[in-house]
């Protein structure tokens, strides 16, 4: 299976021009079509961009997954600015939403992974609630410090036992997406997703932003009032320097006319 998927690269960091709809598609077709094979989707905007730009190794990380979904109002301007608008951002708590709704149809199976017990409770009632007819086979929430080579197998064989479609993981970037690497070979799941903060949102564990603050390019102001000891220096050190960094590429990459694009 080929798809031509269009990508611009950012400050070293290559996301694919896609929106909800695609990705969907991309999904579906790699549950039914290349179930054998474990895909890495990375959803992340500036903050995952950052972070590879200050670690080569974790932006390697980056540029190797199957697709890397631009979650971020930052990208989605980035693209608008080189002429290929994209019309929104495709968020974590999004993407899951709307790949519910397919799932509690074609009868695709989720496995829940990260965020607290608590989280996970909460998450469990409300998907429940939301979509009563969505096969959900497991959740887990593992230790809040680095797990032993044990932990990890007994969690992938516990994982792989329960044969999800989907993996879903809440560890945090830059931890989910290197553990999804680390571990992809083992995984015997179609798709697996690096989503984040996406259970505390959809659990309602966190209040997330409205649509016009998000649409503004504002959530991450947002979402810094609700959590200030955790996102201070994300906030007031990455956004100023993203900002910077990214408009003296934009100059360089308007001038070259830049646009890859990549068959997978």
């Amino acid at each position: 299976m080929q798809r031509n998927i269009r990508t611009i690269e950012i400050l070293g960091s290559r996301f694919h021009l896609v929106q909800i709809p695609e990705v969907l598609e991309i999904m579906s077709d790699w549950i039914e079509k290349e179930p054998r094979k474990c895909h890495q989707i990375v959803v992340t905007g500036m903050h995952g961009v950052m972070e590879g730009y200050k670690d080569k190794e974790f932006q390697k990380i980056l540029n190797s997954a199957d697709l890397f979904v631009p979650d971020g109002i930052s990208l989605v301007w980035t693209a608008k600015i080189l002429g290929y608008p994209l019309k929104e951002r495709v968020t974590g708590t999004d993407l899951m939403k709307e790949f519910f709704k397919i799932a509690e149809k074609r009868g695709y199976k989720s496995f829940f992974f990260g965020d607290t017990k608590e989280t996970l409770k909460l998450l469990r009632d409300k998907l429940k609630k939301a979509f009563p007819n969505l096969k959900i086979v497991g959740f887990y929430s593992p230790p809040f410090r680095p797990l032993t080579e044990k932990e990890n197998k007994e969690i992938i064989k516990m994982i792989n036992e329960k044969e999800p479609d989907v993996l879903w993981v809440a560890l945090g970037l830059p931890k989910q997406e290197k553990w999804i690497f680390v571990h992809k070979e083992e995984l015997k799941v179609p798709v697996v997703a690096g989503v984040g903060a996406a259970f505390k949102f959809l659990s309602e564990r966190i209040k997330r932003a409205p649509d016009w603050v998000g649409k503004h390019g504002f959530e991450w102001l947002w979402r810094f009032f609700q959590e200030p000891k955790r996102l201070w220096r994300r906030t007031f050190f990455d956004v100023p320097k993203f900002v910077l960094l990214m408009t003296k590429e934009l100059i360089k990459k308007k001038q070259k006319g830049v646009l890859k694009t990549e068959t997978f």
